[in-house]
Order: C-alpha cells, then structure tokens, then sequence
C-alpha cells in the first residue's frame, strides 16, 4: 500500500488544531423565535398599540375590556398558527435531510483503507477518489489523475483534468474562478468523473471553501413583497384611522360647542362638562381607529399560508419559509439554472442518424435490427463505463455514461455474457485520437467509437438505414453533423473493420454505422412551463457556466429566445457594463453564459432596485449566495446542502414545471388575500362612517364595542377560512406581475371596497331611521338587534361578491366546500346569540348581555335578511359598469 495513512492519534490531533470537517446546519426554527418574529409585524403593531390604549382607557372607565382582550388573543393566535407553520416547515426540510443517507468516503488510515463518514475527514488525511465519488474536502491531488465535475461549485458542466502534483505544493489560500480549474486544486462538493487518484487534505468544515459559503449564509434576507405590501397596508390604514378619528373628534366638538348656543356658551358650561365632551370625543375616536384596523387580516395571512405549504408537497414542492410560496407568485423576474431545471441534468443520446442522412428515432432503432446491434457491440464492449450492482452507470466520463444509458443495463449484460463478443486488443479514448477502439476476436472485427472528424477522412462506406453498405455521401453528413452542432448537441460516430485493430490508428477499409447526438437535453414538461411562466408576465433568465453558444441552442429550444430583441450575454459582457447600463437592457436579456457567482448576486440586487421581485434557482454551493439575496430561492432537491440552506423553497424533482407551480399558488394565495381584504375592508369602512356620523343623526352606538369585536375577529377569522382555501385558478397565470412596492389596495380594488361600504352605510341609515321598519320591531332594542345581524349578514353577501371579479359568483363550491360550511355557520351563531335570552342558561344569559342582544320576531329577521341581500345587485351592477368599460 503506498500510503499508510494517519494513525488514530494523529486524526485526534489535527482534528484539534484544524477543527472537525463537519459544516453546521443552520440552528432548528424553535416555536419560540417564530412566535417573536409575528410581533415585527406593521399590522401587529398596530393592533398591539390600540389593544394598550382601550386598556388604559378601561382602567378610566371609558371603555369595555372585551376589545383590548379580544386583540390580544387574536394576536396570539396570529403569532401561534405562524409559528406552527415555520416550525412544520422547517422540520418538514431536516426531515428530508434525515432520510438521506450520510456520504463517506475511503480514507488510508493506520496502515489500512478504510471507509468513514465524509464529516469524520481531517486534514492531513489521503482520501483515495475513484469515478463517481463526491470530493469530501478541499485539498490537492497527490497521485493518479482525475475527470472532475465542479458544476456543484462553479456551474461549470465540463469535465474539468486534474493531474497529481508534488505534496509539498500549498494549498492556494485565495480562491478565484481560475482555482476551480487548475491542475490539481480540489474542492468538497465536486464529483469525479472519471480516473482514480489519492487527495491530500488541506481545509475541512467552516474553513473549506463550502464551509465560508455557508457562513456567508447567515446574512439578513431582504422583506418579502409581502411584508412591503402589508407594510403599506397597514401605514394608510392607520392615516385612514388616525385622520378620521381626528376629524371626527374636531366635529364632535365643534358640536357640542354649536349645541351650547356658541364658543363662550360652551365655555361656561364647566371644565368639567367639556372634560366630559373631549373624553366622549377621544373615546368615539378611539372606537373609530378599531374600526379601521383590520384585525383578523394577519391571522387570514397565516391561516392561507399554513394551509399551502403543506399541500405544495404535493407538487413536489417544500416551501422552508411559509412566505416564500406568495412571493413566487409576486415574481417579476427568475434567473434559473440550467443544467437539471431547464434541461434534465445530465448528458443522453437525443438523436440518431445513418450516413446518408436519414434520422432514425430512438424508439423505432429496434426496428433496424443489424444498425443496433452494432451499435450496442460498438457501446457495451468499447467504453470505459459500466453498470454496477444498483442499476447505476460508473466510470468513464459523461459522454460514455450517456452512451450507456443509451444502451441499456439488459443490452449491457447481454453483450458481456455473450460468447461471441470476447474482447482482444483494446484502447481507450484519449484527447490526442479522440476515438476508442475494440477487437472482438470471435466476430474477427474492430469496433470504433470517436469524433467524426477523426472518420470522415478515412471512410469511404457507410451503411444506409437498411443496414447495406454503401458509399458515404460526405457532404450529406458534414451538413447533417453542422445542423446538430448548432442545437448544441456533441456528435460521435460508430464504425466496425474487418480488419486486426492497429494502436493509435483507424483501419482504411472502416465501415460507418451511424451517428448519434448527445446533449443535456431540455425537458420536455420545461418547455411547456417556460411558456406558461412567460405568459403570465414573468421574465426568465437563463444563467449558466455553459459556454454562449451552447446557452444559446438550449435556449431557443426551451423557448427563452424567439426574436431579435432577445439578448444573450457573457459574464464578461457584463463585467464591463456598470449598473444604470445594465437595468436599460435587463428587459431583454434571456440568458447569461460562463455566469459567475458574483454575476447572479449582481443580478439580484439590480433587480431590486429596480423594485422587481425576483426568483433564483439553484442547486450548488456557488448558488447560495444569490439563493439568499433574491426574494424567493429555489433550491434543487438533488443540490448541495448549502443552497438548500440557503432557497425558501426546495424543487424536490429538480423540474421547472414545480416552479410554475409555486408560481401557480403564489398567486392563488396572493388573490385569496386579495378578497379576503375586500370583504373585510367593506366592513371596516362602513363600520367607521357609521360609528363616525351616527350620533349626529341621533342614533347611539349602533355598533357596540363587543360587536366590534365580534365583527374584527370572530366573522373574519372565519372569513379567512371561508376565502383562504379559495382554488387555483388557471386564470391567474395570465396575470400581470405585482411590483414590489405596489400596494395591496388597487384604484379598482379601492372603488370595489368604497362602493360595497358606501352601499352598506346608506342601508345601515335607511335601516334604523326610515319609518318604514317600524312594523317590524316592537322596541329600539329589537331594531338595534337587528342592525347588528343585517351587518353581519350583509358583510356575509359580499363574501360572494369577493370570490370573482366577473359574475361567477356560485361557482366552484365543490373546489372549496368551506365557504358554505362556514357561511351558515356563521349564521348560526348570529341566531344563537339574538336568541340567547330564549335558552334556559347562564352563560347564554351572559352571551346576550354581553351583545345587548334581544330577540325579535321572524318578519323581522326576513326584511333583515331581505336588506342585507341587497349587496349582491349592488356589486353586480358595479361590475356591469366594470366591465363594460
């Protein structure tokens, strides 16, 4: 054995001085950090700061302690179902972490090789590396040579050469673009793609390149668009109150001095009795802002994502950050990566063609029995790949790994176990020859694999689709050899001689069987989602290692190029632009080739500036940063653990149609918030005009501080269950993109809010003062009552209103059966508790004191209902008006 390895000491030793090569995991989300991250909340501020001032207010004797209480618990829940939610998200991801299987890695040690968890590598270990083995750490390779994968590190799809270098080299301190692809330099993530070799550890854990990215993780994440949004919400929401409940204050006293017979009248009244009006003033105010703050909007919020983020995994969809599901459907923008997103990860035969070139498709080659055979000696007894024992391709680079997949495991076993190919003389692949070569000694024939050019100066015969030799048609094979270059696809030949295999040389009397094509090939289902991404608004960037030319072919196959306008780009290209040049064009640019990591995070923060919402994608360690950065990442399920740790949400299939998803019911949840603020603000608005100018109409507190309560979070509690699970609509991908600093309350969202409250306050007015009703209630309290069942169930009627912008307002019950469940339920509770005074039992007792509830007859509660109705032709009318303009 030529390396003895270190012994148990010494591994104890350096695991002292250099530290562990274990990289943390970021710290579990606990139930505690996420309920104190509800309190940051501008909407939950707000409700804290009037639930303090009804409390003081209480304590003087001015106010019930209901609302303050009632606040307070609706916080809470707030705070308990959004802690709920991260933390079954979170634990949702390190489940999925748990069931994967640890990576080790065969490490000499104490004179022997030995097998070890990749975590247990210290420095000064000699790690023995063969195909298809992940790099543990970073170091440099001391003996053998290597084909290796950096794509997890640097994006980079080519095979990158590493040949061994004397042990005493140091280990390159400062890592650049160009270390990556050195002689020798290795990385932990990377994979081998070919050869065998022995690495000399130099840094492990936090102090390995992988290590510092994940360090650099911990920085603060930008706001979501949400958290803007709700942010502006909850600022004109709070002028809206405190500017009412000003106004108001100013009028009721302006009041009460005209009704003391002017200002030196009123003065001499007493402080005492203006002390009184001022208090009675505030207190209205005070009333007026509760009224103005949408109280169960956070718990709305909280319910909706809750329910989402367990029903995306079903879309193969593990959203890490409950918001992170909303904000993909706020994107503007998404920089997606290549390589097992857009294309399906890894090299394949996508094409087959004969030297006169007729394409063959690959599900009909069976048919041409004598051109696959050969084609399958040609593959399973001349290539430097293999299957193993688990159904998987080792060995060999990628090209011959594609091939053999190509071939198929039952062919490959075939052929090996068959007598009549036994191998003699072999040479494989090398850059100088660029093609393999085998002697099959029973068959008296020489197989040949390679790169056309190699055949096309030799070959004279081919063989045509019928498998019969005929004379090579030159021209129609370079023109055929040309087209699939422009595709991006690597063209290689198959050829048999009947003569004896010569070393380093093609027999002249070589036969051509055909030609296939190989390239990571877009996925077909990613085409399709392109589009539908497209269609809905959103710009998409692909962002590759990939050279331009092959960016390029890949994509205008997926779809991302179609015109003349369309722009692809160079790191380099951008490197030379500054900032305020790059956002005139970013409109246009469909892909950037050669990508640095610095380029995506560039990309990222450019955007925001711009104010767009913008989504990475990415599944390797140099993601991570701009994973981080962007307002949504998408992690890979098959990538590095440090993007992972990194994205907001994680792609468990790897597929750019679960990202449409995401986008999908981003944008539900973002509509469902939509009509929930619609229906809750119509209440808000009428409950503040009514409470606001009723006593000036000589009605008292129409709306009692406990139907306040009732209305602001026992109905919208339930009404955020009733709107939340609202379905996905197909329709919301033809959706225009939300800005990120655009508020939640539209021109037309506000008319529709205005309308509905307006309508509502008039009915309110009409209800208790027109002499009309007074057939119906046999006292002031039984009308009041039934003021305060026609507003809830009014607000109740626009709930239908809200659920479609056009007239399909009883549609799709069957998609979510809670509306109605929750409708009538909350109907129920009304009666019950108009009708608590009927039940034979204390605390029902309490229930109608507490309302200032009385029962009333059932005409009464006929017209009531009947009025309330009224909301549904009102906004029906509007929406004629709508859409007719």
């Amino acid at each position: 054995m030529k390396y003895a390895g270190l012994k148990d000491t010494e591994v104890i030793a350096s695991r002292e001085e250099n530290g562990s090569n274990l990289i943390p995991d970021s710290e579990p989300t606990t139930f505690w950090d996420e309920f104190k991250e509800t309190f940051g909340d501008p909407m939950i501020k707000i409700l804290l700061i009037i639930a303090g001032i009804m409390i003081v207010m209480f304590f003087f004797g001015y106010a019930e302690i209901y609302e303050p209480v009632g606040t307070i618990v609706a916080v809470i829940i707030v705070a308990i179902v959004s802690a709920k939610t991260g933390v079954a998200s979170d634990t949702a991801y390190r489940k999925l972490k748990d069931d994967q299987k640890k990576d080790t890695c065969k490490v000499y040690r104490n004179g022997l090789l030995e097998v070890i968890e990749v975590d247990d590598v210290v420095v000064g270990d000699k790690v023995l590396l063969q195909a298809g083995d992940k790099i543990p750490a970073d170091g440099i390779l001391i003996d053998g040579d290597l084909r290796v994968d950096n794509s997890a590190l640097n994006g980079e799809t080519e095979e990158c050469k590493k040949f061994a270098i004397n042990e005493t080299t140091p280990f390159t301190e400062e890592i650049t673009g160009d270390v990556f692809v050195d002689g020798y330099s290795l990385f932990r993530g990377a994979v081998v793609f070919d050869g065998s070799g022995v690495l000399d550890v130099r840094k492990v854990g936090l102090k390995s390149m992988m290590g510092k990215m994940a360090e650099e993780m911990q920085d603060d994440e930008p706001d979501s668009p949400l958290k803007v949004k709700l942010g502006i919400l909850a600022n004109q929401i709070s002028r809206f109150g405190y500017i009412g409940a000003a106004v108001i204050t100013i009028l009721y006293i302006a009041y009460f001095i005209a009704g003391a017979g002017g200002f030196t009248a009123y003065l001499a009244t007493g402080w005492s009795s203006i002390l009184q009006d001022v208090i009675e003033a505030v207190s209205l105010a005070i009333v007026i802002i509760v009224c103005a703050v949408p109280e169960g909007l956070p718990l709305m919020i909280s319910l909706v994502l809750m329910q989402n983020t367990s029903r995306m995994l079903e879309h193969n969809v593990l959203v890490r950050k409950a918001v992170g599901i909303e904000t993909a459907g706020s994107l503007n923008i998404l920089f997606s990566d290549k390589t097992g997103t857009i294309t399906k990860g890894s090299l394949e035969v996508v094409d087959f063609f004969t030297a006169d070139g007729q394409t063959i498709t690959l599900d009909s080659l069976e048919q041409h029995q004598k051109l696959k055979t050969l084609v399958d000696v040609a593959i399973g007894m001349n290539s430097a790949s293999m299957y193993d024992g688990t159904h998987r391709v080792i060995g060999g680079n990628a090209t011959d790994q594609a091939l053999m997949r190509f071939l198929g495991e039952e062919k490959y076993k075939l052929i090996q176990s068959d007598a009549a190919y036994i191998a003699g003389k072999r040479q494989g692949f090398n850059s100088a020859n660029k093609f393999s070569q085998v002697e099959i000694q029973d068959l008296h024939q020489t197989f040949y694999k390679g790169a056309p050019e190699k055949f096309l100066d030799i070959a004279t015969k081919a063989l045509n689709e019928d498998g019969e030799v005929v004379e090579l048609d030159l021209e129609t094979v370079n023109k055929k050899i040309n087209e699939m270059a422009s595709k991006a696809m690597r063209v290689l030949v198959f050829g048999y001689s009947t003569s004896p295999l010569i070393e380093n040389s093609i027999n002249q009397d070589v036969v051509l069987i055909g030609f296939v094509a190989i390239r990571d090939d877009v996925r077909p289902e990613a085409k399709d989602a392109i589009k539908e991404v497209k269609d809905a608004g959103i710009q998409v960037v692909m962002i590759t290692g990939d050279r331009l030319e092959t960016a390029v072919a890949i994509a205008k196959d997926a779809g991302l190029i179609q015109n003349n306008t369309d722009r692809a780009l160079t790191s380099s290209q951008l490197a030379q632009m500054n900032d305020e040049e790059l956002k005139t064009i970013i409109k246009d640019i469909r892909v950037i080739a050669r990508a640095l990591p610095t380029d995506k995070s560039r990309m990222v923060r450019i955007c925001q500036e711009m104010n767009l919402v913008v989504g990475m994608t990415g599944d390797g360690v140099n993601d991570s940063p701009a994973l981080k950065r962007a307002d949504v990442g998408f992690a890979m399920g098959s990538g590095t653990e440090a993007a992972k740790e990194a994205g907001e949400i994680v792609i468990l299939d790897d597929n750019f149609k679960s990202i449409k998803d995401a986008v999908l019911y981003g944008r539900t949840i973002y509509n469902n918030i939509l009509k929930f603020c619609k229906f809750q603000l119509v209440i808000n608005v009428a409950a503040v005009i009514v409470s606001a100018i009723s006593p000036f109409f000589g009605i008292e507190e129409p709306l009692k501080v406990t139907h306040l309560l009732f209305v602001n979070l026992v109905m919208d509690g339930l009404g955020a269950i009733m709107l939340g699970n609202e379905p996905a609509l197909e329709k919301y991908m033809s959706e225009k993109p939300r800005r990120r600093d655009e508020s939640i309350i539209s021109k037309k969202m506000a008319v529709q809010i205005l309308t509905m409250g307006i309508w509502l306050t008039i009915l309110s007015f009409i209800f208790l003062k027109a002499p009309l009703f007074n057939s119906f209630f046999e006292t002031k309290e039984q009308r009041y009552t039934a003021y305060f069942v026609l507003f809830i169930v009014a607000a109740l009627f626009n709930g239908f209103n809200v659920r479609d912008e056009g007239f399909g307002i009883f549609k799709g019950f069957s998609d979510n059966p809670g509306f109605l469940k929750v409708w009538f339920a909350i109907v129920i509770v009304q009666a019950v508790i108009v009708n608590a005074a009927l039940i034979p039992m204390q605390v029902f007792t309490w229930i109608g004191n507490m309302f200032s509830c009385v029962p009333f007859s059932l005409k009464g509660w006929i017209i009531t209902v009947l009025c309330a109705a009224t909301m549904l032709p009102v906004d029906l009318i509007r929406k004629c008006f709508v859409h007719k303009k």
